[in-house]
């Protein structure tokens, strides 16, 4: 066998510590990457800023009922997303929260732009007194059928919001005082997917 000179030997050394090199590069990344993942981290702005509901509401077999008496159907219109609130005493003690909120959902429909016609605000309750009723508002009967789809929608500390996606799954809820900006980029990044 042939003897190496010098600079052979050290150009052989030179290619191994690239392709080592080279698979710690390539399989170091793909550990961290799986590290990284398994451990529960998620870049800003893959997050919800709303609760993900685990398991999700169920609506699909509900029909809610207008508040003029008709049935608002989940099927009727497909692709539509919808906001769903269900405030109490809007009529009386809570009228002013009930104008703040509605005020949010209008603010929030109006920035989805292109795509508000792909969002209906579903008011189950009563409105505040004074209020004129927004053309993308919806308002709806709350009945038992409404409360059982929608996680702790009896919440002591005040209204909650949900997330219905367009086939009747309650998939996002929005705690009392929620900041309506989180709503709007949760449900802007939705209807880009969707």
């Amino acid at each position: 066998m042939m003897e190496l000179t010098p600079a052979q030997r050290a150009i052989r050394r030179r290619n191994r510590n690239m392709l080592v090199g080279l698979f710690v590069l390539f399989f170091g990344g793909m550990l961290v990457a799986g590290l990284l993942r398994f451990s529960g981290w998620r870049p800003e702005g893959s997050k919800n800023k709303g609760e993900l509901l685990q398991p999700y509401g169920d609506l699909r077999a509900y029909t809610p009922t207008l508040a003029n008496g008709g049935a608002y159907g989940w099927k009727d219109e497909p692709r539509i997303w919808r906001i769903v609130a269900m405030p109490r005493d809007c009529a009386t003690s809570r009228a002013a929260e009930c104008k703040r909120l509605l005020a949010d959902f209008d603010k929030v429909w109006r920035l989805m732009s292109k795509d508000a016609d792909r969002v209906h605000v579903l008011w189950a309750g009563d409105l505040p007194p004074g209020v004129a009723v927004p053309r993308e508002v919806r308002q709806l009967r709350a009945d038992d059928g409404l409360r059982a789809g929608l996680a702790r929608w009896d919440d002591a500390s005040g209204d909650a919001a949900w997330l219905v996606d367009p086939n009747g799954f309650v998939v996002l809820r929005y705690a009392p005082g929620f900041d309506p900006g989180d709503l709007r980029s949760d449900l802007a990044r939705l209807l880009k997917i969707n």
